[in-house]
């Protein structure tokens, strides 16, 4: 089972989704089975910034000054022996909210394909090849069609 820690330090995500721990882990608990880690504990971290912190983050750690939609920071890593630490995905706001006047349906739905990218290059995907990026966008669009199948539920 996979759970995620949400740490907001932009108060305007609390503006587009109400419970937001909640939201989180209703779409983890909507991916495939092969990402369900059962009989597993596994955490990831879930930092919904906006576009200032991002930017710093992508500065320091892959020597790009500039905002950028998602970073992914895998680990992967046992804490014990029950559990594992997948990493951490920071999520800029102002992305997310581009054009500023979608609506909250419209917000999750980028923000659920966002989260499906970063939480993809925890388990070690990545699109620096075309015949990686094929794969990883394959990945991508199965786990959200799964997702979208139940997503009355999520919003």
């Amino acid at each position: 089972m996979i759970n995620a820690e949400i740490v907001i330090d932009n108060v305007n995500w609390k503006k587009k989704i109400k419970n937001i721990n909640l939201f989180f882990n209703k779409i983890l608990k909507s991916f495939p089975k092969k990402y369900q880690f059962n009989g597993k504990k596994v955490i990831l971290t879930v930092l919904l910034s906006n576009n200032k912190k991002i930017k710093q983050l992508n500065k320091k750690f892959r020597k790009k000054d500039k905002p950028t939609d998602i970073l992914s920071f895998p680990l992967g890593k046992k804490i014990s022996k029950s559990i594992i630490y997948l990493g951490d995905i920071i999520i800029s706001y102002e992305f997310m909210n581009r054009p500023k006047f979608l609506t909250n349906i419209q917000f999750k739905e980028k923000l659920i394909k966002t989260f499906i990218h970063g939480f993809l290059h925890l388990m070690n995907y990545d699109h620096i090849k075309m015949k990686d990026f094929q794969k990883m966008h394959k990945e991508e669009k199965k786990i959200y069609n799964l997702i979208n199948k139940n997503f009355e539920k999520l919003v």
